[in-house]
């Protein structure tokens, strides 16, 4: 690719679009033989893959930006937790099915609305990346509000757990319209959407589905930020040390 056609795009932004991506797959890829059904068995484990080729076509190219010789593993494997950027949603536990596919719905809006965005960047690598992306992510978006109607307007102890994951999972869906400092220099420089118009956008998205599900979205009251800064929850480094075990013990192994 002629890299003259290119905008400016500061590494920080690739990795922080690669490391959600990387992490909440690698959440999903925990319900592999754990589905409730085949189907989403199956399911479930498609998405975690399509995420995880996400985030490596990122960190290829926030390694050839980086110009210091790495790959997409070591962007992967060879950073601490303090150097992810990804939102503190992906790494939440999966908790029951019910929270999972809730946190899959409130994602899969807003990323579907924001690749929308991405698709018009200037830059050649970001915009086919999100027209590659959204495909994938327009199938998430629609298996991800099925079941939430499903689950929803089922049973009633489907309903009241379907209304406690939104209730837990509402704190952090803040954080994808609060930019951070690498996201704010990717827009000063034209090469990345703004988030902060998409709220409106989402939020209505969002309420349709849940109007369907009989489930009433909550107040917005305190959101828990810090993860595009590097400033996680506890549970991201227990993931990371199953995740790069094999590479830390084994620097430069290859299948």
């Amino acid at each position: 690719m002629n890299t003259t056609t290119r905008t400016a795009v500061p590494v920080g932004f690739l990795l922080q679009l690669a490391d959600t991506s990387l992490i909440l797959g690698q959440r999903l890829s925990e319900w592999c033989g754990h589905g409730p059904i085949l189907e989403e068995d199956i399911a479930l484990t498609n998405t975690a893959l399509d995420y995880i080729g996400q985030s490596t076509n990122l960190y290829k190219q926030a390694a050839l930006l980086d110009g210091r010789g790495q790959d997409e593993d070591d962007m992967a494997f060879h950073r601490d937790a303090w150097d992810f950027r990804n939102c503190l949603i992906a790494e939440l536990p999966n908790g029951d099915y019910g929270f999972t596919i809730t946190r899959q719905f409130l994602y899969s809006a807003w990323y579907y609305l924001y690749l929308q965005q991405l698709r018009q960047s200037p830059d050649e690598f970001l915009s086919g990346f999100a027209e590659k992306s959204i495909k994938e992510v327009r199938y998430h978006l629609q298996h991800s509000s099925d079941w939430v109607k499903r689950l929803g307007d089922g049973t009633p102890e489907s309903h009241e757990r379907m209304a406690h994951a939104l209730a837990e999972i509402w704190p952090f869906t803040g954080e994808w319209f609060t930019p951070a400092e690498t996201e704010l220099e990717a827009i000063r420089l034209g090469s990345a959407p703004d988030p902060v118009p998409l709220r409106k956008e989402w939020r209505n998205l969002v309420e349709s589905v849940l109007s369907e599900a009989t489930l009433t979205i909550p107040e917005d009251g305190f959101m828990h930020l810090g993860g595009k800064e590097g400033r996680h929850t506890e549970y991201l480094g227990y993931m990371l040390a199953d995740m790069q075990f094999l590479q830390r013990a084994y620097p430069g192994a290859k299948w």
